[in-house]
């Protein structure tokens, strides 16, 4: 059975490489490489999971893990070969490109300097990892779509998001997590060296403190899950608000699915991002009842924690705000190891020294369960404040080409950056969120779009002016 499913997802896989490459290569669409991102992304553990499950080879676990970069590296020669003169070309740097560029120098500094415990080739594997998404951004910074290629861009969006729901919809009527089936286990423990944990067979991470199961559907875990939730969500809601009132039922569906997976993640953070997220668009479309109406609805939830709740989950709410919880309190600790870190060694220990990747070994590991700490005790103070002023830019510039651009497309798309960027600002404090590679990618590439848009609006009104 697993081959089946396997030989299924390599035909299908094989399919959407051959079509992206062939238009990246043949046509210079070095753009489309975002619908590549867009599909595999999401898919991406599950595929290499169920490829070692049916082959048992690390060298077929390989030749998927790396087409993601094969793809994005043939859209960067792409863009180089098909440019008539790349000397002329008119790279119009923004203030985000030159905060992307002076954290990525620093980065690289740390990569070729003596600095840290790390091996070389795990910093250069984390350095990769942040170069990527960059290069995703620069991928948005010149990419020029028409109506109906960004309107692809959202249905491949819709299309997850509804998809992912009807998966947690049959791990829900199964009472078994989707992993369970796929080999998630022994892919980690074959070839990431990771131990099953938990009392499902898989990590901690699929799992409540009450022993209850919280389901990642075809994401990596179910704090992806609970992540990209909100891009699902942002675009639908963005759909919904500028699109006819008798085309409500498929946008509406989206963000229905959407809440649908963010309940199965049963993710706290994720839950209060969402909220967050809400509050952004409110205060947005100036929507103040929606507001009034957060606001009644947290404080009803409160009057029934407090009356009508069971022990354990008043006890559990309680824990979780005092940081008595242990989860809670785990985030506490690495956050306590972090800046003590980051206090000792204002400057950076190094790459590869924070974090939970795959390049980041145990022992070695320091914190990592605040984005934020994470550069700040590798790239030191400077690294996390540079993250700090890319998030906070892109946000903002965002959110003015929402307000201020007049093609329809372009709005819907900085509105879903600017969002859901907000929005993952808390998930950022308790989790390594920019591993999550389909939502931090895609919003990444979304944010590179809206500067472009901005540098038109910015040209736009200098021509008016002279």
């Amino acid at each position: 059975m697993s081959l089946i499913f396997f030989s299924i997802i390599a035909l299908l896989t094989l399919i959407l490489v051959f079509w992206v490459i062939s238009r990246i290569l043949f046509d210079g669409k070095w753009e489309y490489s975002i619908y590549f991102l867009l599909v595999f992304l999401p898919f991406y553990t599950t595929i290499l999971s169920i490829t070692y499950l049916a082959t048992g080879s690390s060298f077929a676990v390989n030749i998927f893990q790396y087409l993601k970069e094969i793809v994005v590296l043939s859209a960067v020669l792409s863009f180089i070969l098909y440019q008539k003169n790349l000397i002329d070309y008119p790279f119009r740097l923004h203030r985000i490109d030159l905060l992307f560029l002076a954290f990525l120098a620093l980065a690289f500094v740390f990569l070729i300097l003596p600095i840290g415990e790390a091996s070389l080739l795990n910093k250069t594997i984390y350095f990769k990892n942040m170069l990527i998404p960059a290069i995703v951004y620069f991928f948005g910074r010149n990419t020029k779509f028409s109506d109906r290629e960004v309107k692809r861009v959202f249905m491949a969006i819709f299309l997850i998001a509804i998809g992912a729901f009807l998966v947690n919809v049959f791990e829900k009527s199964t009472d078994t997590h989707l992993q369970s089936f796929t080999g998630y286990a022994l892919f980690h423990q074959e070839i990431n060296d990771i131990e099953p944990t938990g009392n499902f067979g898989l990590t901690w991470t699929f799992e409540t403190q009450a022993v209850t199961k919280r389901m990642a559907s075809f994401f990596s875990d179910p704090l992806e899950l609970a992540s990209s939730v909100l891009l699902g969500f942002s675009a639908g809601l963005i759909w919904y608000l500028t699109s006819k009132r008798e085309n409500w039922f498929i946008y509406t569906l989206v963000m229905m699915c959407s809440m649908g997976s963010l309940f199965m993640a049963a993710s706290r953070a994720a839950f209060l991002a969402f909220f967050i997220m809400i509050f952004f668009v409110a205060i947005i479309f100036r929507l103040y009842k929606l507001i009034l109406s957060g606001f009644g609805l947290v404080l009803l939830f409160v009057i029934y924690t407090i009356i009508f709740a069971s022990d354990d989950f008043y006890y559990f709410l309680v824990d979780t705000l005092t940081f008595e919880n242990t989860s809670s309190l785990g985030h506490l600790t690495e956050w306590l190891l972090a800046l003590d870190s980051m206090i000792a060694n204002p400057m950076g220990i190094g790459l590869a020294m924070s974090g939970s990747v795959g390049s980041v070994e145990e022992e070695l590991r320091v914190g990592g369960e605040n984005q934020f700490l994470i550069f700040g005790v590798q790239l030191g103070w400077i690294g996390m404040f540079l993250y700090i002023l890319i998030l906070a830019m892109s946000i903002l510039t965002a959110l003015h080409v929402f307000k201020k651009s007049e093609e329809l497309m372009t709005a819907r798309i900085a509105f879903v950056a600017a969002s859901v960027k907000f929005g993952l600002l808390l998930p950022l404090f308790t989790a390594n969120a920019e591993v999550y590679s389909y939502v931090s990618w895609i919003t990444w590439w979304m944010i590179g779009y809206s500067v472009y848009a901005y540098q038109r609006l910015k040209h736009i009104k200098v021509q008016i002016h002279e």
